[in-house]
């Protein structure tokens, strides 16, 4: 049970982590094609 609890933390955590990571990524990426397309 000790195990469990930690791991779940962890777990919820590291997802929204790694989905906020992700978006965040994606934005700045469109957002660099975005300006590049634009300057061009």
């Amino acid at each position: 049970m000790s195990d469990k609890s930690p791991r779940q933390s962890m777990t919820k955590k590291s997802g929204k982590s790694l989905k906020e990571k992700r978006a965040e990524k994606h934005m700045k990426a469109a957002n660099k094609a975005a300006a590049e397309r634009d300057g061009r």
